[in-house]
């Protein structure tokens, strides 16, 4: 009964800490297949959907420290990701997977672009592109959001930012200095109990963000 027990914890350790290659090939296939900006849709699929490494909530968190901070998205992700896996040998590799595919891509399109700019089957084909992004995007943002969607303050705050920056075209810095603040009110952490052993952040998150833990 114990042996039983004991197996699938040590598979889920094995999968929770997997090799350096291995992290490298799956962000080098998420940075590989990410046409048209759609590399958040992709890393979910990858991290979420096949290796198990986050649950939705744990790619949520990680997406929204991403987004506070300067850079590439899917970059930031990446590093937060390859470090809570293998640490700072792991986010070295995610970042390299990430970025050397896109790289390699772009100089030789940007060879090609250059004698077939005014092609109408190429501008159509960028197009079909960048509208397969923004459904994947979509989809993503469905997905993830569904839970937040449901309640009320989340749902205000989706809005009003839309209605914001969509529909009156205010700035989004300003957008974000105005409705940041209330949001990280709005979720601040509750009291609790001491950092837990093995907290892998600097701080603790409170109920909802217990997410990157070793």
């Amino acid at each position: 009964m114990d042996t039983e027990t004991q197996a699938p914890n040590a598979t889920s350790e094995r999968n929770l800490r997997p090799s350096l290659l291995k992290i490298f090939r799956v962000f080098v296939s998420a940075g590989g297949l990410s046409f048209g900006g759609g590399a958040v849709a992709y890393l979910r699929e990858y991290i979420v959907r096949e290796q198990g490494w986050l649950d939705d909530e744990g790619f949520l968190g990680a997406m929204e420290i991403s987004e506070t901070v300067p850079g590439l998205i899917a970059v930031n992700m990446s590093v937060i990701v390859g470090d809570n896996l293998r640490g700072v040998p792991g986010a070295i590799v995610a970042v390299l997977g990430m970025l050397l595919p896109g790289s390699i891509s772009v100089m030789a399109l940007a060879i090609l672009y250059q004698s077939n700019n005014s092609n109408p089957d190429v501008r159509h084909f960028l197009l079909g592109i960048a509208a397969a992004a923004v459904g994947l995007l979509a989809t993503v943002a469905v997905q993830l959001g569904r839970r937040q969607f449901g309640k009320l303050p989340d749902a205000a705050i989706v809005a009003i930012t839309f209605f914001a920056v969509s529909i009156l075209k205010i700035s989004l810095p300003v957008v974000l200095v105005t409705l940041g603040p209330i949001s990280v009110w709005l979720y601040r952490p509750s009291a609790s109990p001491e950092r837990q052993p093995g907290e892998h952040l600097p701080f603790h998150r409170g109920p909802r963000h217990h997410l990157f833990r070793r």
